[in-house]
């Protein structure tokens, strides 16, 4: 377990923005930052980071809380994981509690802790196959130097080797007490009939890593070296519950601050093009790792750049994978360019026999926009018929219809239009064919289904209303996580003048109506709020950040961040007060508002209990008294026609 006082230093040390940062392209928004959603599709930015509060708050999703919350968020880290992550950004040292861990403790480290864990151990184990055994050294290493990679690079993406040895590994995780069911879970080791002690799955094989956008090992991609050996050329981990290859890119977390630096990605297809990219200085750069280019793998690249530049070695099947991938960037408003390099070379190669600055320029000058590049190729394979030519601009007329931006739609139809001479209102009408064509790409069965529905269907009606007793009773949290420690300035019946803090007069209030707090996450705050009182401590915003509850961090967000900043009026002579401003005024008619409600609760629910009983003249004499504290209450919040 860690410490209290190391959990208190990761809070002081941590910046909330630098964290996000990483995952999350902010720009500055008055005293905050903001960014599109990492948890919800949105083209307006709704994600607001406050620096000077140290929290976030994701106003789409309804999200938000402080920097640890948004790594267990974001990474699916446990409480602990996540304060890891972030002492090691920081270089904070760890300090462990030194008692024993609780049965319910120890029953949290569950299987996919165990993934995590055992993907670390194996990730170790064959970095040190490679660099310390005879073996690994004259085979995956001698390779690596082949291949004129640097030590600092190996060492970057922790490359590996696989023994020979069937069971290498699975012996060497048994050994440290680890279960035939998680290392058959994490795809590292299969157990066949045939094979009780089991088998390596990437044995004599050099070995990639492949990690999260944090730096955790999720899975192993292994190219083999033999050539007399008919089996695959790569091999990648299964999917597993922390491994799903579809949203993963390979280099991502390497490369993640040279792309929110550059505002650029540039997308290759293997790891050694991402690996010698790197070497040569270019580090913006990842890898879809042999697989189809997805949906939740541009969302990735999103929350860093919309500017994607693809390179391709020239073969025919990468050029046609292209267009499905243009296609995908389009259909998700990144801004595209692509470059094929010539023949025979691939980024690998063309890095390695050029320096960095000039394959820099290459990629610069050479790129083209995916109108110039499709055409380029579709109109050499169309040749001069006139048919195949004019599939062709359709063609590029079907990727124009999955931009996103009429007005980008526009250009693009403009530039096509001058390229080939053709006018603007034929293109326009074959873009609307495009989207029409676009909108009806069901399967058959869909298409059966759609036509058995019947056209209307009955609705039922539902009403809700709001119950301003809860209404009122959040803004009363509210301020006290806010504003808990302002002293107010007060005066009592006799006009003596008196101070309290918010939180005190609010608690006192509660407690003087016996009122019973509605919202569950609520009443864990008033109950932490009076403990401390009790202590003789003020438990505030602050306080809540730490507590190990992603309720209650949501609702500090809530409270704490707002949407919108207030433009600069003052330099058009506008005044007005903020919020901060009038607390003491505010307390006070909320409080007064929440009375109110909470006596016309009473009212409401013992005249039912009259209508239902015979008359109670006792009952009747409290409705009297409750409807005159009701009027004065109403007086106080000038209420009276």
């Amino acid at each position: 377990m860690i410490s209290k006082q190391t959990i208190d230093k990761i809070f002081s040390t941590i910046r909330v923005e630098e964290i996000i940062g990483e995952y999350v392209q902010l720009k500055r928004a008055g005293s905050n930052f903001k960014g599109l959603s990492p948890f919800h599709d949105e083209k307006t930015a709704s994600f607001v980071v406050s620096p000077s509060k140290q929290i976030w708050k994701d106003f789409s999703s309804g999200k938000g809380g402080t920097a640890i919350s948004f790594l267990m968020e974001i990474e699916s880290f446990t409480y602990p994981e996540a304060l890891r992550h972030a002492a090691k950004k920081y270089g904070i040292e760890i300090e462990e509690d030194k008692r024993e861990l609780t049965e319910e403790e120890k029953q949290s480290q569950t299987d996919k802790e165990l993934l995590y864990k055992i993907h670390e151990i194996a990730n170790d184990f064959f970095q040190d196959q490679m660099l310390e055994t005879e073996e690994g050294r004259s085979i995956a290493y001698s390779y690596f130097k082949e291949r004129e990679l640097r030590d600092e690079i190996v060492r970057k993406f922790h490359l590996g080797y696989s023994p020979e040895l069937k069971n290498a590994f699975t012996q060497f995780a048994l050994d440290k007490g680890y279960s035939k069911k998680i290392l058959e879970k994490s795809g590292l080791s299969i157990f066949p009939d045939n094979a009780p002690n089991g088998i390596d799955r990437f044995r004599e094989r050099v070995i990639f890593p492949i990690h999260s956008f944090s730096g955790r090992v999720l899975g192993f991609g292994a190219r083999i070296l033999k050539n007399n050996i008919k089996t695959a050329k790569y091999l990648n981990s299964p999917e597993t519950e922390i491994y799903h290859k579809s949203s993963v890119l390979y280099g991502l977390n390497q490369s993640k601050q040279a792309i929110s630096k550059n505002n650029l990605c540039l997308l290759v297809e293997g790891y050694m093009d991402v690996i010698a990219l790197h070497q040569a200085g270019i580090e913006n750069v990842v890898s879809s790792s042999g697989t189809a280019l997805t949906v939740e793998q541009i969302k990735l690249i999103k929350r860093l750049t919309e500017n994607v530049t693809i390179l391709f070695d020239g073969d025919a099947a990468g050029i046609k994978a292209s267009f499905r991938s243009i296609d995908m960037l389009l259909s998700e408003a990144m801004n595209i360019r692509v470059l094929l390099f010539p023949d025979g070379d691939d980024p690998d190669s063309f890095s390695r026999k050029h320096p960095q600055q000039f394959v820099e320029n290459f990629i610069k000058e050479e790129a083209k926009d995916f109108i110039d590049f499709k055409a380029e190729i579709l109109l050499k394979e169309a040749g001069s018929d006139p048919i195949k030519k004019a599939e062709s601009i359709r063609d590029i007329v079907k990727s124009v219809a999955f931009v996103q931006n009429a007005l980008k739609q526009e250009v693009y139809l403009k530039e096509v239009s001058n390229k080939f001479g053709l006018s603007e209102q034929s293109l326009f009408n074959e873009l609307n064919v495009q989207k029409q064509l676009q909108k009806q790409q069901v399967s058959p069965q869909q298409r059966q289904e759609a036509q058995i529905q019947p056209k209307l269907e009955r609705v039922t009606e539902t009403s809700q209303t709001v119950d301003p007793l809860l209404v009122l009773e959040e803004k009363l949290v509210e301020l006290m996580l806010k504003y808990g420690d302002r002293i107010l300035d007060r005066a009592d019946e006799e006009n003596q003048a008196y101070q309290i803090t918010v939180i005190e007069e609010i608690i006192g209030h509660l407690q003087e109506d016996n009122y019973e707090i509605q919202s569950g996450i609520n009443k864990k705050i008033v109950e932490e709020i009076k403990i401390g009182i009790a202590n003789k401590e003020l438990r505030s915003g602050e306080f809540f950040m730490t507590l190990l509850d992603e309720d209650i961090s949501g609702k500090i967000a809530d409270a704490l961040v707002e949407p919108y900043e207030n433009s600069d009026w003052g330099k058009h002579q506008i005044f007005f007060s903020s919020e901060e401003e009038v607390v003491p005024k505010i307390v006070q008619d909320v409080i007064f508002r929440h009375k109110r409600a909470f006596v016309m609760k009473i009212i409401n629910h013992m005249k039912t209990e009259l209508s239902e009983t015979e008359n109670n003249e006792e009952t009747y004499k409290k409705i009297m008294n409750l409807t005159h504290l009701r009027k004065e209450l109403d007086e106080k919040l000038f209420r009276v026609l």
